[in-house]
């Protein structure tokens, strides 16, 4: 049984639709409803949120709530730390997806000399930053703060200062600075993207795997490519948005559904070929939200299908060299 450690981050407060908070609840109780005792087998960390404050007037429209998006991920950046510092597997599990700058910035903390790699499995690129947001949802924007990146030649808005200052907070927790190079970023299935974020990702060469080109060019050459690319990377780091699967295929019960998307047997596919190179330090899924779930609970039954069936074996994680201290 691998050494997992659940870190439950019900927050969604960087989202622009409420309900992702209840994305865990929903995933346990898919594994319930299929006679699985799976979340009763790992110990797990619940950490606290500030979810009220959506009832909160929002003064920094081009950053909504960050000063609470940040605070929240400091919490899960510790909470991935100490997890690794006491030798578990952690797997976030997430309301909202700025909780993948907490995350990240945990697995950099407590590697902070070690390269990290991360392998972002998702309908969207998530490079905005306050200044190219057209919505200010800050779950657009992790990945620009990891890569310490305000994309200034794309400004489309004019920025306060008191959101600047969170900002410059928000890009470094954990350790200053970036905490990912660009050409250690992939992206799989990235399909739904604004000007901004297509000028930055070309300008640094981001690796965007899309769902027709691994069925065109087929799975296993891509993630042989993909591996390839992170070869001089020590660790990685992987993260599930369940907007990559098909909307159609699957269900609408998340945030911001598109279609033309995965299937799961293509993300678990997917994750467990990087699973096996053994580099892999932290696996994060989110953004499951069950009140735009038009067909039940399917959603969250899709999320955990694809946590069952990548955690069932432990010979991925024995001797993983990202684990060693």
């Amino acid at each position: 049984m691998p050494n997992l450690k659940f870190i439950k981050n019900r927050s969604d407060i960087g989202a622009g639709t409420r309900g992702s908070d209840m994305g865990i609840d929903a995933i346990e109780i898919a594994a319930i409803n299929a006679g699985n005792d799976y979340f009763t087998r790992f110990p797990y960390l619940d950490l606290e949120t500030d979810n009220e404050t959506v009832y909160t007037k929002v003064k920094t429209n081009f950053a909504k709530r960050i000063t609470h998006v940040r605070e929240q991920c400091q919490r899960v950046s510790l909470a991935v730390e100490q997890a690794l510092r006491d030798h578990y597997f952690p797997i976030v599990l997430s309301g909202d997806h700025s909780s993948a700058l907490g995350t990240i910035s945990g697995v950099k903390a407590h590697f902070p000399d070690r390269r990290l790699g991360v392998i972002w499995i998702d309908a969207h690129a998530d490079l905005h930053s306050p200044y190219t947001s057209p919505s200010g949802n800050v779950h657009g924007m992790p990945l620009a703060a990891v890569l310490n990146e305000d994309n200034t030649e794309h400004q489309i808005n004019e920025v306060a200062e008191q959101t600047l200052r969170e900002w410059q907070r928000m890009k470094n927790i954990g350790t200053p600075g970036p905490k990912v190079n660009p050409e250690d970023l992939i992206f799989f299935g990235v399909r739904d993207t604004e000007l901004p974020e297509d000028q930055l990702r070309d300008r640094f060469g981001i690796r965007n795997y899309m769902v027709h080109e691994i069925r065109y060019r087929g799975l296993d050459t891509c993630l042989d490519e993909a591996i390839k690319q992170l070869d001089d990377c020590d660790m990685l780091y992987i993260s599930f948005d369940v907007d990559s699967l098909d909307c159609d295929l699957i269900s609408k019960g998340t945030g911001t559904p598109v279609s033309k998307g995965f299937d799961p047997e293509e993300v678990k596919a997917i994750i467990n070929r990087l699973l096996a190179t053994h580099k892999v330090a932290c696996l994060e899924i989110c953004e499951v939200n069950p009140l735009l779930d038009h067909k039940g609970n399917r959603m969250a039954e899709a999320a955990f299908e694809v946590l069952d069936a990548v955690t069932s074996d432990d010979m991925w994680y024995r001797d993983n060299p990202s684990r060693v201290d």
